[in-house]
């Protein structure tokens, strides 16, 4: 939303909006990625481009930051960070507050170069489930046991193991823990040796995961499932374990 971000934002930032600016406008599903045109021309129009440096941050848990992150590094663009802790680590410490309109920026040409193998597919996801690949659930343990039902059906993608997003970081903070934490949350079922694809429910909180396996862990081998249980459930044959 908008609002909270003229309320107060961190000077020289511009605001995105993930439904409307970087989806697809075609898709039933609220957070399908975007053509490479639509990502690109979205992109030029918040002055990134070549030459620049973007950091994302949020206000809810960084998950929304790592998602805009990991479009980046799949549309080819790898000059990209993310601010640890987000808006929360910024007011807390002490660091100026804007609440003017967003800075006019150079006209930028955006190249965008996708890349395979960052978001995965249902074709994909299908495959996974059978060729051993390392699937993970970055929803609640209560989704992921099918306790809680948030989409329809209760339970998860079947052989899938559970990391939730929250969990990755210090409920305080909402910095992202210790490297040797979060090795620890994910050592038992990521090995450098397999692949991983993870999802949550639209494709937002599944990129924290893969944030913190291939971006601070050094995992190669990691992708998203873009569309997650948003578009595995308009199956009701598609199944799900509890």
């Amino acid at each position: 939303m908008l609002e909270p971000w003229t309320d107060g934002h961190i000077p020289n930032s511009d605001y995105v909006d993930l439904i409307h600016d970087l989806s697809d406008p075609q898709s039933d599903l609220r957070f399908t990625m975007p053509t490479s045109s639509r990502f690109a021309e979205a992109m030029e129009s918040l002055g990134v481009g070549e030459g620049t440096r973007v950091v994302l941050y949020d206000r809810r848990f960084t998950m929304w930051a790592t998602r805009v992150w990991w479009m980046l590094k799949a549309f080819g663009f790898d000059d990209c960070a993310v601010l640890d802790g987000g808006w929360k680590s910024w007011k807390s410490a002490g660091f100026p507050v804007d609440v003017g309109p967003a800075p006019s920026r150079p006209k930028t040409k955006f190249v965008s170069a996708p890349r395979t193998g960052l978001v995965a597919d249902l074709t994909r996801m299908q495959e996974a489930l059978r060729d051993g690949t390392c699937v993970i659930n970055a929803l609640s343990p209560g989704n992921h046991d099918g306790s809680e039902e948030h989409y329809g059906r209760p339970g998860h993608l079947p052989g899938a193991s559970n990391v939730y997003a929250l969990h990755l970081l210090d409920p305080h903070t909402q910095c992202y823990l210790p490297l040797d934490q979060l090795k620890a949350l994910f050592d038992e079922i990521a090995s450098d040796d397999k692949s991983i694809v993870t999802y949550c429910g639209g494709g937002i909180a599944a990129t924290s995961d893969a944030f913190v396996l291939k971006a601070l862990l050094g995992h190669d081998d990691v992708s998203v499932y873009d569309g997650s249980l948003s578009e595995w459930l308009l199956d009701p044959n598609r199944p799900l374990e509890v």
